[in-house]
């Protein structure tokens, strides 16, 4: 890709769904698409869940940012409820070299910062409520304090109620996250304190106002009737709402499309751009609504809504019955690429980490060592499903600094970067190039965590198969010598005989004692003892290739069997046995001899000979060896 002839701009933000993200996103992908510039969108849903772990694995996303790739930088570090997490982003963004617009933040003069005039807006209200509506009893629920518009918005509601003599009392100011279910609840508890109903309820923004009238309106109190109740950013929820919400109207697409001219064109840009809000007087507050004149445009709008949510919902339903089946990425890549073209993106690509699967460890002290995967992206991804235009195809390596498998060759494109994940564990991140979805449904984050779930049981699922191999191999695998247990050895000697009658081949059979294990012991140590078995297990697997199989019978008992054999095949096979047992005992040096009987047979089967009466015949053989050797050392002493 050229990328002297196409420019490419990162916007770093959280929840993108919300109507404040939806506005100033739209404003930046108009002004780059008017400019042959492609974006970048990282986001997360952090804060959404209230759940710390599952927070870290959506935080991740900002990890993959290869900043030194773009041409400028976007940030709605606004939206970020993780301090740590905002600094560590406006650090490399800095760092980068690059212009950076930032939104509605003073502290960073070095950057391009613009902003709307709360402090005013919020001025206005509080004083539309006292002096219009004679409030003097209100109660202010905040936005976390952290975030500069929530204590831009809580100062000036401070500074009016002192310019207009009223104090502001301690218990009255509430703080929340910014969200419906915090504003609900911070009501919720002032009420049920047995404190008095307010005048006026303010809000710091618009999701916290809907809360707190949808819990007033529950326990039986009316709006605007019993208590003012106001919010901030005019968001359609709010003009939607009966009694429609007073509230503030900010200019946020204008904000984005400025933040990104200023990274486009940085040379022509003041370094800080205020732009002003209006009040909204409407119902909650007891003014007139003109809502009956845009009654056509509500209608229209509501039916947008509901039956774009209907759809969205038949789809997650049917995709999430299709995912629970999925048993492999393979079903997985099927079954999404059968449902992409529904989300009406041009690209969509699944990005998995070279570690997604978590190591699987047979010892259980390696798996309490070992963490998985919660910070950054390993250098190789794959990506297993490229969705483009319905055709389906992967990749199987790229670099994770690259960011995409796929790179855009002209501008105007937009992609979103969303995090996959369960709870901590990072498994990769989705790209959705040129679709709505992600901004304007309400259920791309619902979506995004099915797929997550399903990774997660894929991956259960292989780690699953592995343990029960592992307990498989246990079972039929002594852990001394390494080779089948009688377990082990029984389940396949029954298809070896199976086999043999089937097809009328004879079969070999040798059994194996070793001699003089308990003079080793006593003399060396059982653990001598042991490193004699093992090496005499080595010798006997040595001799167990070309469809032989070997197990340890019993303490120092072995056994040898193999099909399709002929008597001709003792011979070369006992002869072999001693000869790399005599090289391992020159080989290893030790003050001992490792010493063993044989005894073979190759014999005819059928279906009523049980394998262990032949079994039993190898081991008489092997025994009459045993005594000869013990004669024959008996004849040397004498």
């Amino acid at each position: 890709m050229d990328r002297t002839k196409v420019r490419n701009i990162a916007i770093v933000a959280a929840g993108i769904d919300e109507e404040y993200q939806n506005g100033v996103i739209s404003g930046a992908i108009a002004c780059a698409r008017e400019n042959n510039a492609n974006i970048s969108c990282f986001s997360a849903f952090g804060g959404v869940m209230s759940n710390a772990a599952y927070d870290m694995g959506e935080y991740n996303i900002y990890s993959l940012i290869n900043y030194s790739r773009f041409d400028g930088i976007i940030l709605l570090t606004n939206t970020i409820g993780d301090t740590a997490e905002k600094e560590k982003i406006i650090r490399s963004s800095v760092a980068s070299g690059v212009p950076v617009s930032i939104l509605d933040n003073a502290d960073h003069p070095e950057l391009f910062n613009i902003s709307i005039n709360n402090t005013a807006a919020m001025r206005e209200i509080v004083n539309h409520i006292i002096k219009v509506h004679g409030a003097k009893k209100i109660c202010f629920i905040s936005g976390p304090l952290n975030n500069p518009e929530a204590n831009d918005r809580y100062q000036s509601y401070l500074s009016t109620m002192t310019e207009n003599g009223l104090i502001s009392d301690a218990t009255m100011n509430l703080f929340s996250d910014f969200r419906s279910s915090g504003g609900r609840e911070e009501i919720r508890k002032y009420l049920d304190s047995g404190r008095p109903l307010p005048d006026a309820i303010i809000c710091a923004n618009d999701a916290m106002a809907l809360g707190a009238a949808a819990e007033l309106e529950e326990r039986g109190y009316r709006i605007p009737e019993d208590v003012i109740i106001t919010g901030f950013d005019n968001t359609e929820n709010a003009s939607h709402h009966y009694p429609a919400l007073t509230t503030v109207s900010r200019p946020l697409f204008d904000a984005g499309y400025k933040a990104c001219q200023a990274v486009l064109n940085p040379g022509s840009t003041p370094k800080s751009t205020v732009l002003d809000a209006s009040p909204v007087y409407t119902e909650s507050c007891g003014c007139r609504s003109d809502l009956h004149e845009n009654i056509a445009e509500y209608k229209r709008n509501t039916y947008r809504l509901i039956n774009n949510c209907r759809f969205d919902i038949a789809f997650l339903n049917r995709i999430t019955s299709e995912l629970a089946v999925a048993d492999n990425t393979d079903d997985e890549v099927r079954i999404l690429s059968s449902f992409i073209d529904r989300l009406r993106c041009d690209r969509f690509c699944i990005c998995l980490c070279s570690d997604w699967e978590g190591a699987f460890h047979t010892d259980w002290r390696s798996a309490v060592d070992d963490e998985y995967r919660t910070h950054g992206y390993t250098k190789k991804m794959s990506a297993p499903l490229i969705w483009e235009k319905g055709n389906v195809s992967s990749a199987e390596s790229f670099n994770s600094d690259d960011m995409t498998p796929v790179y855009d060759s002209s501008g105007g494109n937009v992609s979103y970067y969303l995090p996959l994940h369960f709870r901590e564990r990072c498994f990769g991140y989705y790209i959705i190039t040129n679709s709505d979805f992600p901004m304007k449904s309400m259920l791309c984050h619902s979506l995004m965590m099915n797929i997550s779930n399903s990774v997660e049981n894929i991956r259960k699922l292989l780690h699953l198969h592995m343990s029960l191999d592992e307990l498989d191999r246990l079972y039929v695998t002594d852990p001394l010598c390494n080779i089948y247990n009688r377990n082990g050895f029984i389940r396949e000697a029954k298809e070896i005989y199976r086999r043999s009658i089937e097809q009328g081949k004879k079969l070999m059979i040798s059994f194996i004692d070793m001699d003089g294990l308990k003079l080793i012991n006593d003399n060396y140590g059982h653990k001598e003892g042991d490193f004699a078995l093992q090496k005499l297990a080595d010798v006997i697997k040595e001799c167990s290739l070309s469809g032989r199989i070997c197990a340890r019978f019993g303490g120092d008992e072995f056994i040898i069997l193999g099909g399709d054999a002929e008597e001709a095949d003792i011979e070369p096979l006992e002869n072999a046995f001693r000869n790399r047992l005599d090289s391992t005992n020159t080989l290893i040096g030790k003050p001992y001899q490792i010493s063993a009987s044989i005894g073979t047979i190759v014999t005819d089967v059928s279906a009523d000979i049980q394998l262990f009466s032949l079994i039993t015949q190898a081991d008489e053989i092997m025994y009459e060896q045993k005594k000869k050797k013990k004669t024959s050392r008996y004849l040397r002493k004498a």
